[in-house]
């Protein structure tokens, strides 16, 4: 079981003091809260791309570069990549450097993009969303299978017999399919033989479980090896010495950020009963002390099957400090218990509920 931190490097206004923090400040914060994952034990670290003033993550592959050189073991990934409106090309070209400099430990997870800014900025139709990550993701496997790249699309240049440089130190570069849990999006990561990530940030976890069966059943029509295959979940949470510090102080940054995003797509106002509800055994949101989210966690991977586990944190602005000391207690308190658990349940032959 691989657990570990995703962040978009967000830049909203403190709840108490409207303050905020500028983009370079921030970036430089993530850095630290890289290094400290990895000190930690954490497995994976992920930088989610985004193209608007709220986050300051436009770039992730240089800013996991620039951690890359201070972390030995810690695997650096997107998370995710808007492959839609990026260049294929230039994509493998980045993290192929970032796992240069990391010897290795670089990971691309491919999206869509839930945000939909980067496809104005770089001169792309809305109309093509679902065409163009079908090409683009075409091509990235392509360059990622070979050296020299014979290829033609709709909505790039053709390549034809060209190198892409450098190439990765693993081989192949693991690349990832990122879902918010479409039967499509997951049916195509199985059919690829790819590892797929899932976005469980509402809910109930226990929805996804169809879909992981979806996932393996399309692997293994395909001629895939399941047991290689690597399911992985994304999801909000925060952890604390006490659950009541946890909500304290995740609550009113989670409010306010989700509010802005959910304005904006028509949701309805994220309260304080929506936050206590998605605390729950059952919820997708992973609050609380060290027991409280290493159960949460366990739970997860007995029911739903997921063997990699990311903790968004923050959602909203937090002080950096208590963002650390909730890294410091993931890495240190609670992934040993789960993977303790994990392993007794698996000695003890016990099958997953699913």
């Amino acid at each position: 079981m691989e657990i570990g931190i995703t962040t978009f490097v967000e830049t909203t206004p403190d709840v108490k003091t409207g303050k905020v923090i500028s983009h370079a400040e921030r970036i430089r914060e993530v850095v630290e809260e890289i290094v400290l994952a990895d000190e930690v034990g954490l497995d994976v670290f992920g930088v989610g791309e985004h193209h608007r003033k709220d986050y300051a993550a436009s770039a992730p592959a240089v800013l996991l570069a620039a951690a890359a050189s201070r972390t030995k073991n810690i695997r650096l990934t997107s998370a995710v990549t808007v492959l839609s409106s990026d260049d294929p090309v230039r994509v493998f070209e980045e993290f192929s450097t970032l796992d240069a400099i990391s010897n290795g430990r670089a990971e691309i997870m491919a999206g869509r993009g839930s945000f939909i800014e980067s496809f104005p900025l770089f001169g792309y139709d809305l109309k093509d969303y679902d065409e163009l990550y079908e090409e683009k993701l075409d091509l990235l496997l392509k360059i990622r299978e070979s050296e020299m790249v014979s290829w033609s699309g709709k909505h790039r240049a053709a390549i034809q017999n060209r190198g892409v440089y450098p190439r990765p130190v693993q081989d192949p570069l693991p690349v990832w399919i990122a879902s918010g849990g479409t039967p499509q999006s997951v049916a195509r990561a199985g059919f690829l033989g790819l590892p797929l990530v899932l976005a469980i940030i509402g809910g109930s976890p226990l929805q996804f479980e169809p879909l992981v069966k979806l996932y393996k059943k399309a692997a293994t029509q395909a001629g895939h090896d399941v047991s290689k295959l690597t399911v992985a979940s994304h999801s909000h949470g925060f952890v604390a010495e006490s659950t009541d510090i946890a909500v304290e102080k995740f609550f009113p940054p989670t409010q306010q950020a989700m509010n802005v995003i959910g304005r904006e797509r028509g949701w309805g106002p994220y309260t304080r009963s929506t936050f206590d509800d998605a605390r729950s055994l059952e919820g997708a949101l992973y609050v609380g002390d060290v027991k409280t989210v290493a159960e949460k966690i366990i739970f997860l991977r007995k029911n739903v099957g997921i063997t990699r586990f990311m903790l968004h944190v923050p959602v909203g602005s937090m002080p950096h400090e208590d963002v650390m000391k909730a890294i410091e207690l993931l890495g240190k308190e609670v992934a040993p218990i789960v993977r303790a658990e994990i392993d007794r349940w698996e000695s003890a032959g016990e099958v997953e509920s699913k």
